[in-house]
């Protein structure tokens, strides 16, 4: 190190082989020589921590539930890709419902960048998966093992022979809980149980869909850990875009902190209310200083805040160091809750949510869509009539069977060709293509051969939907 900052000195480039110690860590969980650093994080069981705990597993167990409710028969949340379906709070919603998705999608989207303009990653710290199964599931059992319970930190003991493979044996049995009930979003707990009581090689796919995701959260839980916040997950890259000064987040407060120094203070002691105890540091679950101000691999999960006020309690110097706050405020700027941020993305969602409601609403039990049938569009068959050759495609949109009966409305004088079925039976969540014929007199055509006519389908119990049409016939 000494000889390379010699040859820069004297103005020459440092050699091919001459390496250059690292100055600082390039990832909390990385080490200046590249090995892996593993954090163990201690607890600071504040009060925001007791929040987060209950928020947690009120999470926890919503996330098993949520697939055994079920809302007008039908699950409250279902995935269904195979079968190009998918059920959200008791509403069925089908390829057909293109605009609806992509409403909901947009709903989602726009839902996220408003909470992380306002409230920084809240999602992050309090309700990720990722970090709700790492803090609250998965890092108090590493701290049974350990020897560090209650308090977390450095381990006591090491967990390997019989101690890790039992360690290893409680997070495949919960990894594999957690992937069943992953699968049962995606074909329903009915589907699941059947699965689960018969033998893997019935139904191969869903048994390797299943292994993987239980792979996957086996290696992210016991091994990735924390990097699947700063490496994995786009969301600390992104949240530059979607913060502005005014977004609350966790900070430290370098005016009232600094200069640092260790202890408590006395009258007239010109150091700040930092007493540099890294309290802040050993606590925080992605291995970062606070100290250094916004980073991305913050995730908001606060207990450095509660960590903090506990040694501010202690030397008595009042709490809020680190707290809540946004970077305007630190600058001693008066907090603005109306910005374009905080206007434009209530309006876009608020305009984005009538149109979902506005579509829900016009939705039907059943879905019929009129197109011209193969070959030619029109015939004569019978003399002074013309049948035009349509097919209607019929979806029934609930869960149960129902009939539905076809008839022309229009013009007065068409009818339905001979070959056209006027009742179809569709079972629930059927799709058929039903062939359709309409006759209709020559004299209704006009000069340039084609005229205006509506269909009407109903079903058993009442709903009906009209469909338009155009009858084509010679020119005369």
């Amino acid at each position: 190190m000494n000889a390379s900052r010699e040859v820069e000195r004297a103005g020459e480039p440092p050699s091919d082989s001459t390496l250059l110690d690292a100055p600082e860590h390039v990832l909390s969980t990385l080490e200046n020589d590249g090995s892996r650093r593993w954090l163990y994080p201690r607890l600071a069981k504040g009060a925001l921590w007791q929040r987060r705990r209950a928020l947690a597993w009120f999470l926890i167990v919503f996330f098993i539930v949520l697939p055994h409710l079920r809302m007008n028969g039908r699950p409250f949340v279902l995935l269904d890709i195979a079968s190009r379906k998918f059920v959200f709070f008791g509403h069925t919603f089908l390829p057909t419902d293109t605009f609806l998705l992509t409403l909901l999608v947009i709903g989602i989207l726009v839902t996220v960048v408003l909470a992380t303009a306002l409230a920084g990653r809240v999602w992050c710290g309090w309700a990720c998966p990722q970090t709700v199964y790492m803090e609250f599931l998965f890092r108090p059992i590493d701290r049974l093992f350990e020897g560090t319970g209650g308090k977390g930190g450095k381990p006591k003991r090491k967990t390997a022979g019989l101690m890790g493979g039992v360690r290893f044996a409680i997070y495949f049995v919960l990894c594999l809980l957690l992937a069943h009930t992953f699968l049962a979003y995606f074909v329903g707990t009915d589907q699941l149980a059947v699965w689960i009581r018969s033998s893997p090689l019935e139904h191969p796919t869903a048994f390797l869909v299943m292994g993987g995701t239980t792979a996957l959260m086996l290696f992210d839980f016991l091994f990735f850990r924390e990097q699947m916040c700063l490496i994995a997950c786009p969301y600390g890259r992104f949240q530059s875009v979607m913060l502005d000064r005014q977004s609350l987040i966790v900070a430290y407060d370098p005016k009232r902190g600094e200069p640092r120094q260790k202890g408590k203070r006395t009258e007239g002691d010109t150091a700040g209310n930092c007493v540099d105890c890294n309290q802040c540091v050993v606590v925080c679950p992605t291995g970062i200083d606070i100290r250094n101000g916004l980073q991305l691999e913050c995730i908001n999960c606060t207990q450095c805040i509660d960590a903090c006020n506990r040694v501010m309690d202690r030397v008595g110097t009042p709490r809020g160091l680190i707290r809540y706050s946004s970077q305007d405020s630190l600058d001693g700027k008066p907090p603005k809750l109306l910005r374009a941020r905080t206007v434009a993305y209530p309006a876009l969602l608020l305009v984005v949510g009538l149109a979902f409601i506005g579509v829900l609403a016009t939705k039907y039990a059943f879905d019929a869509r009129l197109t011209r049938g193969r070959g030619n569009p029109f015939q004569q068959i019978t003399p002074g009539i013309i049948t035009n050759n349509f097919q209607i495609r019929l979806t029934n949109r609930t869960e149960t069977p129902h009939t539905y009966t076809i008839e022309v409305m229009e013009p007065a004088d068409a009818r339905l060709g001979r070959s056209s079925s006027e009742t179809v039976h569709l079972q629930g969540n059927e799709t058929m293509l039903v062939p359709v014929l309409v006759n209709v007199p020559v004299s209704r055509l006009g000069p340039r051969g084609q005229t205006a006519g509506r269909l009407k389908v109903r079903d058993d119990i009442g709903n009906e939907r009209e469909v338009t049409m155009r009858l084509l016939g010679p020119r005369t």
